[in-house]
C-alpha cells in the first residue's frame, strides 16, 4: 500500500513541501537582505554551498516542523465551526472545569493551618 493513498500521509507531504518552499524563501530573503553581513561571511568561504546547505537544512526542519504540527493541531477543529462560537464553546468548557474543581475541593480540618507538610528545621551553618 503507498503510503500518500493515506490522507494523514498525504497532508503531511502536503504540508512539508509549503514548510520546504517557506525554508528556501526565508534562505533567500536572508540573503537578499544580507543581515549583519552574513551574505559576505557565507560566500567568503572557500566552499560556500556547505553553509548553504547547512543552514538550508535547519530552516527546512524548522519550517517543515512548525507547518506540519500545525496541520497536526488544525485536525481537531475541522468541522466544528469557527470564530466566535469555538471560542464561546472554549469559554464554557473552561468554566464548568472550574466548577467542578470547586465541586470536588476539600476542606482543611477545623483549627488547622492548611498546610499539613511537616516543618523540618533548617540547618544552620558555621
Amino acid at each position: 500500500m503507498s503510503f500518500l493513498r493515506q490522507p494523514l500521509f498525504r497532508l503531511l507531504a502536503a504540508n512539508l513541501a509549503l514548510g520546504m518552499a517557506t525554508a528556501v524563501l526565508v534562505l533567500g530573503g536572508l540573503l537578499a537582505l544580507n543581515p549583519h553581513g552574513l551574505r559576505n561571511l557565507i560566500f567568503s568561504d572557500r566552499s560556500p554551498e556547505v553553509a548553504l546547505g547547512l543552514l538550508l537544512f535547519g530552516l527546512i526542519i524548522t519550517f517543515g516542523s512548525v507547518v506540519m504540527g500545525s496541520a497536526i493541531m488544525a485536525i481537531g477543529s475541522e468541522g466544528r465551526g469557527g470564530g466566535r462560537k469555538t471560542f464561546a464553546r472554549a469559554e464554557a468548557a473552561q468554566n464548568r472545569a472550574g466548577q467542578e474543581a470547586r465541586a470536588f475541593s476539600t476542606r482543611c480540618p477545623a483549627g488547622s493551618d492548611g498546610d499539613q507538610r511537616r516543618r523540618v528545621p533548617a540547618a544552620r551553618h558555621a
